[in-house]
């Protein structure tokens, strides 16, 4: 599979990182992006629909406001063989959308969700896919050096998991952030942050069953804490937009087990 022709549309950072480690793993690339330039190594074409044309595989690595479009505007110019990967971060209902037109035009999807900042890593960042293609794009590019995990035929199943995944890494850093501004108006701020880094590296699953059962086991107790913690922050002039959700997750626990 190291032959095989590659066209990587949208060469951002994680388009041109993934494109230049093709390359460099002995495949053939062609590259379209309206802004930047083909990495070195990639052959430009003029448009997508002529990067696309007679490759073997497509990576669409553009954004989710544009995926379907892309989809609609090269599925025409595929192979029947051709595989169509989507590595776009959207909804599950927007790949459904995705591998619909292309499979029209007989062409194999994979939803590709990528699980990690793509620059450092290139093609070797983890991913999970899902789709008619996905055994096929797994095959392939675990040859490239990806460590990729299939997760179904349907599309859309990796993109949930990472969207799911998504709501505690995004969650997290707001709540980090929200935090460390607290720590700043306070004075603290380098000590909270030292905190929260160690509390990070001794992380291990014990703390993820606290977090989850402890807070349903003292729920009251906490709504307390965040109540306490969304005054501060207000007097602060923090606007405590995770303190004030966290409080009210809490609050439905608590009433969850009085009602029991």
């Amino acid at each position: 599979m190291q032959a095989a022709t590659v066209s990587v549309l949208g060469l951002g950072e994680a388009g041109s990182a993934i494109a230049r480690d093709l390359v460099a793993a002995g495949a053939r690339v062609r590259g379209f992006d309206p802004v930047q330039p083909a990495p070195d190594g990639v052959e430009p074409a003029p448009d997508a629909s002529a990067a696309a044309a007679s490759a073997d595989i497509v990576l669409s690595a553009n954004s989710a406001s544009v995926a379907l479009e892309v989809a609609e505007t090269v599925a025409p110019v595929l192979g029947r063989d051709a595989l169509f990967a989507d590595l776009n971060t959207s909804a599950p209902a927007l790949k459904r959308a995705i591998a619909e037109v292309v499979g029209a035009w007989g062409v194999r999807f994979a939803d590709v969700a990528l699980l990690r900042g793509v620059p450092g890593l290139g093609v070797g960042t983890p991913a999970l896919v899902s789709g008619t293609g996905a055994e096929e794009f797994a095959t392939t590019f675990r040859s490239f050096g990806m460590p990729v995990t299939e997760v179904g035929t349907e599309a859309g199943a990796a993109a949930a998991r990472k969207l799911a995944r998504s709501v505690f890494m995004k969650g997290l850093a707001a709540a980090v952030a929200e935090a460390l501004a607290a720590g700043r108006r306070l004075g603290c701020e380098e000590w909270l942050r030292s905190d929260i880094a160690a509390t990070m590296v001794d992380a291990d699953a014990r703390l993820l069953d606290r977090m989850v059962e402890g807070s349903r086991v003292h729920a009251v107790r906490r709504v307390e804490e965040m109540t306490s913690a969304v005054a501060m922050l207000e007097e602060l002039e923090v606007e405590p937009r995770i303190a004030t959700a966290s409080e009210a997750w809490l609050r439905s626990l608590a009433g969850s087990e009085a009602s029991r």
